[in-house]
């Protein structure tokens, strides 16, 4: 009985283990092959999903009514409310980090190139907007493209966690706080300038604002589907107002 309760607790995970630092093994083995634009497999996807989904608040050490989710207004020229970025984790194959919106906090719209990216929200309520790109549709200029609409609700925690990937599940999304939020992410591969992934932000217009009648993209489409025009936005685009802060929660790493 000794040996055969030895060789149980052996072929078990630790009973200890946190939340947090279970999040990082299975990362590590979901995103342990592949690279940019490659999507781990549908097994892999759900396993880290599940775990995602299970996370809490408090396995980050995280609450509403901390700082973090205080509204303070940022400089005149901005228009969202300060945001505050907190690291977990990067290495070359993904990245796991928390922003914590206040009521009115607002990430623009941007993108996620060659990426598969997680979103758990942890608590509160937000709504995302989020576009693909129109395949083969030709450009406006060389900075705007034809985007169709994949999501425009939103979401109250407790909640599942939400999945995009590099090609398809709204690789450009929008996030507006409408009470305080923590969103957890975990980006594979993450932003990396160097490699090509770089954040670009985007404004939207409407169809009508670069079509015409006789364009044949849009003829047969525009009455089935949502879309709009995104064109690339500067850098640090005036409404984006997010400030890093160091994690305080429990230990990712041993």
């Amino acid at each position: 009985m000794v040996m055969a309760w030895r060789r149980k607790k052996a072929d078990s995970p630790a009973e200890g283990i946190t939340a947090v630092r279970r999040l990082l093994l299975t990362c590590k083995e979901v995103f342990s092959t592949g690279g940019p634009g490659v999507v781990p497999s549908e097994d892999k996807i759900q396993q880290l999903r599940g775990v995602l989904d299970n996370m809490k608040p408090e396995d980050v050490g995280l609450a509403p009514t901390m700082p973090f989710f205080r509204p303070i207004p940022g400089p005149r020229n901005r228009s969202s409310p300060r945001i505050t970025y907190l690291p977990l984790h990067e290495c070359e194959q993904f990245s796991i980090e928390i922003f914590c919106l206040p009521p009115s906090g607002v990430i623009p719209l941007h993108n996620h190139p060659g990426m598969t990216v997680f979103s758990k929200l942890l608590f509160g309520t937000m709504h995302i907007k989020s576009y693909d790109w129109v395949v083969d549709a030709p450009l406006r200029d060389p900075k705007t493209r034809l985007a169709k609409l994949k999501m425009d609700s939103t979401l109250t925690a407790p909640c599942n966690a939400s999945i995009l990937y590099p090609e398809d599940g709204g690789n450009m999304h929008r996030f507006t706080a409408e009470t305080a939020c923590a969103v957890l992410d975990v980006l594979g591969p993450p932003y990396s300038n160097p490699e090509g992934r770089h954040c670009t932000y985007f404004l939207e217009f409407p169809l009508d604002k670069f079509s015409s009648e006789e364009d044949d993209v849009l003829r047969g489409q525009v009455e089935r589907e949502c879309h709009a025009w995104l064109q690339e936005r500067d850098d640090n685009p005036e409404d984006r107002n997010v400030v890093g802060a160091l994690y305080g929660g429990p230990k990712v790493e041993d």
